[in-house]
């Protein structure tokens, strides 16, 4: 509302009539207005005028607008007046008399300019402020997933800027670009940012990326869309330069070096990272002699939030100059303080060393840092990140559970953790560990000091007798070092746990998960896959929380629930020592569940039946007995479902039959009538399907599949011709598709690749029907993983020469059954996709008659099979 709006009668006034420029002084539709009646203008009715007449207060105005008062009181001609003509946009001259006269304006990202230029005109200073306090506070916003204001309002405001020559608007731009220029990146007016701005913004002190290779790929994004500009080509190279290299991931850095901008630029750096990789301390020497330190090191700001060096086996030494105060990257003498010690550092050690602090730092991601030592680099960051919440350390093999608990104290608000080991799980063996431990206590007997006192009780009370770490989340997946008596450790210094990855921990046992799931009575979720979890952890989950009201007696005290009703998350896929029996008492007992994963266990209609939740947003039930009856009605009682995975479940398809060839009576209940109930009552975001699944299937689906990301379809399931033609149309946001046994055709993939733009893996294996080199002829640079098994028959080196053309940014490939390919295919891939981490060959001709020498040029190159491809292999 207006705070002085009204006008007394015998109060000067004066009228201003309002007119754009184009609009001829003598024009008839005329509306007259006063700024009496302001709060009640319509301004959208007052707008279909062309002239407007505004009976407005003479002294207000000039006390608001220094305009008005040089024009008004001054000795112009037009003093003594009592109609001024203005020219200017109308609307914009509304809002900033309506602001004069105490009317509240709302400033956006879309009248910004025109109120800002109107106030600049007419001499509005209180309105000037407020703009750029507006601009001010949209562009120092601190949360980076919700930025005020868009790229495209950004350019507008910068072009202004420029025009005007406003350093501060310039600077606010730039600034703000800086900030969230891996936001910015992802926007599709990103491309039209000037070279101006980005190049000041690359250049900032404030330039906050969580890792350099989206600075790289933000430059090399830009320079392919605007580089035959002329004025581009002069700066392309001053641009890269400001790519710090040595501080890229060495598989990013080697997959650029077909990049046309680039390929000089990581062909030099790709040794360089190897050679700082393999002797850290001679590199840093030289560095530290002469030259600027800054290109070796991370880029850390005080809004930087996650760290991200994953994949950069030449971090060790960077990641200590990264934390040193500025003073030793600009003056020699004080390098000269550090040179020895720092030549001589076999691990990181920053206990004599002064280290800049990040407060703001609260994810850091070191996986697959083969070079840096984990404790020292945490003793590091303990120093320099006090507030950080996440670690991620994935393939840190020699890295034992006391010194992941004797670090635990140095951050004191750690409550993530993932120390996964990325290898294939084993199958459990046949003849079961019973402890992997001997000191480990039997179970029923768990060192409580009153038999009196239930466990509950009992854990309470330890509670609050010891300092506990805020550890919530911790993933071990893949271990195989973990044995029981590290889960006992863990379960004594980590109170709060709530979440536990086991999967694939071959060394813990079923007494040893019991006891985590007794002890650990936050516990909410555990994934324990391919381990041996069995009877005893059945047992345990299934026990019961007991009342703990202090006036209830201890012989009165009755179950009030199972821990296994709080649990969000029970993944215990390919656990066979779990009874069918044992699994349904489970499953009757999770009633808040809402990923489960029951893969390949004894899983039958009666388990499922018996599941209460209504919660469920994740099922993987592969390679089990279920059939679409207990599916269906399991799915219409949790519309919520994003994920469902159901390979291998031969009792899906009418065409099962069991073991003396009769149909069983559970059949009755059609897959078509599954996968309609799917359709009406989900929104999948991921589906694999087998058995029971067909073209009429996907037509069922297509109102749960439209925003489908993930797509696999194995052995038993039939899309037909039909169903991979329309697929594009029903789920054009698919990233992942993998097919299997299925009929296919170039038109078919020709199809797929041109209209699936989003598409990142492909996966095309053991499918009939014939395709040829043409279905690969479409450009697809998004594509990261290639899956081609026994359907590439025909493909020659003039053919895979094609493939790198069209997906030039493969990192995983995997091709079997090419038997045309010669020992020149290994320069083809080397020379086609330089940053590959994974490549399998299996019966691909004479690849590897001569050796291997031209794979070694894949310098980034983890996962390597090479089977029946060499002269023994036709």
């Amino acid at each position: 509302m207006a705070t002085n709006t009204g006008m007394d009668e015998d109060e000067e006034f004066v009228t201003l009539r309002c007119m754009e420029d184009d609009v001829e002084g003598d024009a008839e539709d005329v509306i007259s207005i006063s700024t009496a009646d302001i709060y009640r203008w319509d301004l959208t009715s007052i707008l279909t005028h062309r002239i407007v007449q505004i009976k407005a207060n003479r002294n207000r105005i000039i006390q608001m607008s220094s305009y008005f008062s040089g024009l008004l009181s001054g000795s112009f001609s037009e003093s003594c007046l009592d109609l001024v003509s203005i020219h200017w946009n109308a609307q914009s001259f509304f809002s900033v008399l309506r602001f004069m006269f105490g009317y509240y304006v709302e400033i956006t990202s879309d009248n910004f300019i025109l109120l800002y230029e109107a106030a600049l005109f007419f001499g509005v200073e209180s309105l000037l402020l407020q703009c750029q306090l507006w601009l001010s506070e949209v562009t120092s916003s601190k949360d980076p997933l919700t930025p005020k204001l868009q790229v495209d309002a950004l350019i507008r405001v910068w072009n202004y800027g420029v025009e005007h020559a406003n350093d501060l608007i310039l600077h606010l731009c730039t600034s703000y670009l800086a900030r969230n220029l891996k936001w910015a990146m992802l926007c599709d007016s990103f491309l039209d940012v000037p070279y101006q701005l980005l190049n000041t913004c690359i250049q900032h002190p404030e330039l906050t990326i969580d890792s350099e290779k989206y600075l790289c790929d933000a430059i090399l994004l830009w320079l392919a869309a605007n580089i035959r500009k002329k004025t581009i080509e002069d700066g392309c190279t001053g641009m890269l330069r400001q790519i710090r290299c040595n501080c890229l991931p060495l598989w990013f850095l080697a997959g650029k070096r077909r990049c046309c901008f680039f390929a000089e630029f990581a062909d030099e750096n790709v040794d360089a990272i190897l050679q700082l990789a393999g002797h850290p301390s001679v590199d840093v020497g030289n560095i530290c002699a002469d030259c600027d330190l800054s290109c070796m090191q991370i880029r850390l700001t005080e809004f930087t939030k996650k760290v991200d060096l994953s994949g950069c086996p030449q971090i060790r030494p960077i990641l200590l100059l990264s934390l040193l105060p500025p003073l030793y990257s600009r003056d020699i003498m004080e390098r000269k303080k550090f040179k020895r010690p720092l030549l001589n550092l076999q691990y990181l050690n920053v206990d004599h060393l002064p280290t800049l602090t990040f407060e703001a730092v609260e994810e850091v991601d070191i996986s697959n840092c083969p070079m840096l030592d984990l404790e020292d680099a945490l003793k590091c960051f303990s120093k320099s990140f006090p507030s950080l919440r996440k670690l991620r350390a994935v393939n840190y093999v020699d890295f034992g559970t006391e010194k992941l608990i004797r670090l635990l104290a140095r951050f004191p608000l750690l409550c993530n953790i993932d120390l996964t080991v990325d290898v294939s799980p084993l199958i459990p063996a046949k003849v079961s560990v019973v402890s992997s431990q001997p000191a480990l206590s039997p179970l029923g007997s768990r060192e409580f000091p009153n038999d009196d006192h239930c466990p509950w009780d009992a854990l309470l009370s330890n509670m609050s007798r010891r300092q506990l770490s805020n550890i919530t989340r911790l993933t071990l997946q893949g271990r195989s070092d973990i044995a029981d008596s590290d889960l006992r450790k863990i379960t004594k210094s980590c109170a709060s746990l709530c979440y536990l990855n086991l999967n694939g921990c071959m060394s813990v046992t079923d007494s040893g998960i019991s006891f985590v799931i007794l002890n650990c009575i936050l516990l909410r979720s555990i994934l324990a896959c391919d381990t041996y979890f069995g009877q005893e952890s059945i047992s345990a989950l299934c026990s019961g929380v007991h009342n703990l009201e202090d006036h209830v007696e201890p012989q009165a005290k009755k179950p009030l629930h199972s821990f296994a009703s709080k649990f969000h998350t029970l993944h215990i896929g390919g656990c066979m020592g779990v009874s069918e029996a044992s699994l349904s008492e489970l499953l009757s007992q999770t009633l808040m569940i809402k990923s489960v994963s029951l893969r390949e266990t004894h899983l039958v209609d009666d388990a499922l039946d018996r599941f209460p939740g209504c919660s469920l947003e994740m099922l993987d039930i592969s390679e089990t007995k279920v059939s679409s009856l207990a599916l269906a009605h399991l799915i219409h009682r949790n519309p919520g479902l994003k994920c469902l995975k159901a390979r291998g479940c031969k009792h899906l398809s009418l065409n099962f039959m069991d073991a003396e060839g009769r149909e069983p009576s559970n059949l009755a209940y059609s897959s078509t009538e599954l996968h309609s109930e799917l359709g009406k009552s989900c929104q999948l975001e991921e589906i694999a399907v087998g058995w029971g699944f067909s073209f009429f299937s996907l037509e069922s689906l297509k109102p749960a599949i439209r925003s489908l990301r993930t797509l696999v379809v194995g052995l038993g399931g039939s899309l037909g011709h039909d169903g991979l033609r329309l697929l594009p149309a029903f789920s054009p946001l698919l990233e992942t598709l993998m097919i299997y046994f299925q009929v296919i055709s170039d038109s078919l993939v020709i199809n797929i690749m041109k209209t699936l733009r989003k598409l990142q893996v492909l996966a095309l294996c053991y499918c009939f029907g014939q395709i040829s080199s043409l279905s690969f002829q479409i450009s697809m640079p998004n594509l990261r993983n290639l899956k081609l098994e026994r359907v590439a028959a025909w493909m020659t080196n003039t053919d895979l020469i094609i493939l790198t053309q069209n997906c030039p940014n493969l990192v995983d490939l995997s091709l079997l059954g090419c038997r045309l390919l010669n020992p020149e295919s290994q320069d083809i891939i080397s020379c086609g996709w330089p940053g590959l981490i994974s490549m399998h060959l299996e019966d691909c001709g004479e690849v590897t008659a001569h050796g291997v020498s031209p794979l070694m040029n894949c310098r980034a190159l983890e996962d390597l099979l090479l089977r029946h491809t060499g002269l023994e292999s036709l």
